[in-house]
């Protein structure tokens, strides 16, 4: 397995017109249930219940991401890992993200956060992606393109999973963004003089000045609202590291659960650790039913995760403590997310931590493309989604998901 934490490059081509396609369509999804492009079945199972929570709770949903980067729209690649099969790839890009929540006709909630999409998408190791090339539904035999099958057969439904549709994107999460594109600081600091420009004047017009003050006013406000501007920029920055100390604590442990692990597997990557601890955390908070759940194994949820209708990484995952049974390996992780809830009539943002607990078996490796979505059972071979079966609807045999992935054993609010 590789890692590339410092050697980031542009991504061009193919793969950065279907990152840009998922992030533009990745608000539709949530607010309308329409479908996510270019998604693995996991995520798009898992924007379907949050539309479903938010339509649940009579709501509307705007979200809307938009370029930062001056119309570029070029996502940069980062960090890498691979297994014999696939390689995995984390690519970021500055974006913006308007939410509207509306109940009745009535707005309850808006934002505008500032952000870095993190998008990973995976490929097979080898080969080519014949994306337009004409292909046959091997169920009904309707003809339609390779790109067509991302999200199941358009005729009869079926879903199956070839080597020929990736790449796909496997998880993303956006991070808030304290730095600034130059459009951005320009954009603030006209702000930013037009204001010291209406004092001063407002200041000589009071003391009676004459036209050589106003003159020297406007002049001088152009180094005044500059210095203002940045020690503004530098508070707010202090603030938000202040805010984030916690989160801190959390860096070491990274380091050391990664080693621990891959002396247990070899293709254990803390990038793919992570993306999958949150994809079931969001996946058991958005869900009606938990206990109906393959991956989860806990208690009942807290009620009031059932309130929750937004939530996004926060930016740090820690390893609270890391436990080895027999074949089994149990960790306790402290998660962090910003979450947007909506209880009565009120819609309101909070950050949040969740304690979630996740175990599997170490005596099988990882496998990096497992979908709960189509899973082959190991008693007759047949293909079932794990998201609407705990047992094969074939031959009844219960499935154990600690196999092949991990499982959320404990859920709850730190």
């Amino acid at each position: 397995m590789g890692y590339l934490f410092f050697q980031t490059k542009e991504v061009s081509g193919a793969f950065n017109r279907k990152l840009n396609d998922f992030k533009a369509s990745l608000g539709s999804a949530i607010g309308k249930g329409e479908n996510i492009t270019f998604a693995d079945q996991d995520i798009t199972h898992l924007l379907k219940l949050q539309h479903d929570r938010i339509s649940r709770k009579g709501l509307e949903f705007d979200c809307e991401t938009y370029s930062r980067d001056e119309g570029k729209n070029r996502f940069t690649a980062g960090s890498c890992w691979q297994d014999a099969h696939y390689e995995s790839t984390v690519c970021f890009h500055s974006c913006g993200i308007k939410r509207n929540v509306k109940k009745d006709g009535k707005k309850k909630y808006s934002d505008d956060r500032k952000c870095v999409l993190y998008e990973t998408i995976t490929d097979v190791v080898t080969g080519a992606h014949p994306d337009n090339d004409p292909f046959c539904c091997p169920n009904c035999g309707a003809v339609t393109t390779v790109a067509g099958l991302q999200d199941g057969c358009p005729h009869c439904g079926t879903r199956f999973q070839m080597d020929d549709l990736f790449p796909k994107v496997t998880s993303y999460y956006f991070l808030e963004d304290p730095g600034m594109t130059k459009k951005e600081f320009k954009t603030g600091y006209l702000v930013s003089y037009i204001m010291v420009l209406i004092t001063m004047f407002i200041l000589g017009f009071i003391l009676k000045r004459e036209i050589g003050f106003y003159i020297a006013a406007a002049i001088g406000s152009i180094v005044i609202a500059y210095f203002l501007y940045v020690y503004y920029l530098l508070m707010k920055l202090i603030v938000g590291a202040i805010a984030a100390a916690g989160k801190m604590g959390t860096a070491g442990s990274r380091r050391k659960f990664e080693s621990r692990m891959k002396r247990i597997t070899p293709e254990f990557s803390y990038e793919y650790f992570t993306s999958k601890t949150l994809s079931l955390i969001k996946t058991a908070v958005f869900s009606e039913n938990e206990s109906e759940l393959l991956f989860y194994e806990g208690e009942p949820l807290d009620p009031k995760m059932k309130d929750i209708i937004d939530m996004n990484y926060g930016g740090a995952l820690g390893c609270k403590r890391v436990r080895e049974e027999g074949n089994f390996v149990t960790v306790v992780t402290k998660a962090y997310f910003d979450v947007l809830y909506a209880s009565g009539d009120k819609v309101y943002f909070k950050k949040q931590i969740f304690s979630a607990t996740l175990k599997r078996r170490t005596d099988i490796p990882v496998n990096l493309s497992f979908s709960m979505t189509k899973i082959a059972c190991p008693s007759c071979g047949a293909s079932f989604d794990a998201t609407k079966h705990k047992s094969c609807p074939y031959c009844g045999n219960k499935y154990e998901i600690t196999t092949d992935d991990w499982a959320l054993a404990e859920l709850k609010y730190q």
